[in-house]
């Protein structure tokens, strides 16, 4: 998990759990997304890396470089 690209779904940001679409598999699956920066906010269709994996679902992300 930790380096694969995903889409954001759901708004990332302070006191929220967003998500993330992941490719794994053969397929796609969400994730419950959380930011590595604090305070950080990040919009759905922005393209993160994951930065941190805990199953089953849960995932720190941090916005990919253009």
């Amino acid at each position: 998990m930790i380096g694969k690209q995903g889409r954001v779904t759901g708004r990332i940001g302070p006191g929220l759990v967003g998500e993330v679409m992941v490719a794994v598999r053969g397929g796609v699956e969400a994730f419950y997304a959380h930011s590595t920066v604090p305070d950080e906010e990040i919009a759905p269709a922005s393209i993160v890396v994951v930065v941190e994996f805990f199953p089953p679902r849960t995932i720190y992300v941090a916005r990919a470089l253009p």
